[in-house]
This record gives structure tokens, C-alpha cells and sequence, in this order.
């Protein structure tokens, strides 16, 4: 992985990481593949959330796609 790429990606994530800890959870980066797909540890709360998808699409997302140009898409890993 990039170091400065990852690095744009964990601002990012700290940017909404205090509303998921309002609500019990967290987020943790795993990887990011080649072609620009960020892939993510949803823990505590939100790993077994039924909301978590939405949490994932419209905020998670939002957030790395406007922050880091070139990301594609975010998506929650096991």
C-alpha cells in the first residue's frame, strides 16, 4: 500500500470516526486495492449493526471519495 495514499485515507476515516464511537463503534483501515476500492474493519457496535451499510454507503464512503481522489468505492471486510 501507498504510505501517502493510506495516510489520506486514515484522515479521512478520523474525520467520522467520532460518530461511529457515539455509537459504540469504530472503523479500521485494511487495505486498498490497485484499482482504487478501500477496504474497511467495521468493530465494536457497528460491526453488527443493521444500519451498518448505510453507515458504510453515505458517510463512510462520502467521506473517503471526497477527500482522497481516485478512491472508487469503500467496502467493509470480515
Amino acid at each position: 500500500m501507498n504510505d501517502a495514499l493510506n495516510q489520506r485515507i486514515l484522515i479521512a476515516l478520523d474525520k467520522i470516526r467520532p460518530y461511529l464511537k457515539a455509537d459504540g463503534g469504530d472503523i479500521e483501515l485494511v487495505n486498498v486495492t490497485p484499482d482504487g476500492i478501500v477496504q474497511v474493519r467495521l468493530t465494536g457496535a457497528c460491526s453488527s449493526c443493521p444500519m451498518s451499510q448505510m453507515t458504510l454507503r453515505a458517510g463512510v464512503e462520502r467521506a473517503v471519495i471526497r477527500e482522497v481522489p481516485g478512491i472508487r468505492r469503500v467496502e467493509a471486510v470480515p
